[in-house]
Formats: C-alpha cells, sequence, structure tokens
C-alpha cells in the first residue's frame, strides 16, 4: 500500500520586483516621413557621427522633403551636462517643429 505525500504549498516572489515606473502609450506614428523633420539625439557614446549620416543619407532616397536636425544642436544626452540637456529636450523638440527623433544610445 502506497502513503500519499502531503502537498506543500511555497509562496514564490517575482525576480524582477515591482514595476517602478509608469508605462505611458507610445505617440502615434506617422504614415510616412515625407517632409517631417527629424532630430539626432545622441549621448556621444557609440559611433553615431558615423551612423547618422548613413541613416540620414538613406532616409532621404526613400522620402521627399524630409530634413533633419543634427545631434550637435541638442548636445550629449550622457555625460557633463546631461541634466540640463534632458531637462531642455522637450521644449528644444516642440520649439523646433520636430516630428521625430532617432535616438543613438550606445554602451
Amino acid at each position: 500500500m502506497s502513503v500519499e505525500k502531503p502537498r506543500e504549498e511555497f509562496e514564490v516572489l517575482s525576480p524582477t520586483g515591482p514595476v517602478g515606473v509608469q508605462i505611458s502609450p507610445s505617440a502615434p506614428r506617422p504614415d510616412t516621413l515625407d517632409g517631417k523633420k527629424i532630430a539626432f539625439v545622441w549621448d556621444y557614446v557609440f559611433r553615431g557621427d558615423e551612423m547618422f549620416p548613413v541613416i540620414e543619407q538613406s532616409l532621404r532616397q526613400r522620402f521627399d522633403g524630409i530634413s533633419f536636425v543634427s545631434h550637435q544642436t541638442f548636445g550629449s544626452i550622457f555625460g557633463g551636462d546631461e541634466e540640463a540637456v534632458l531637462e531642455e529636450l522637450t521644449n528644444k523638440l516642440r520649439t523646433m517643429g520636430i516630428d521625430g527623433a532617432i535616438c543613438g544610445v550606445g554602451c
């Protein structure tokens, strides 16, 4: 005759911990980039100065009237004056009429 072992229950905690940041819905995406003004934003860490011209050239070939604002307009979003740069970024993007941004973050 077999003896049934008592069932044990354990409380399990998530290894990821609680969510500390509220997730916001993404902004609506444009149907096209024709005629849009795109900002390059960079942390000055990895090859943005090489990649942004390649991306710009490719997008210019695909979309009529697209224009770009250099990452130099905004400053580095990492190190140094990053707090001031990030504090001013939203206002600068809005004031300049930026329709979208390509953000280069390297590590």
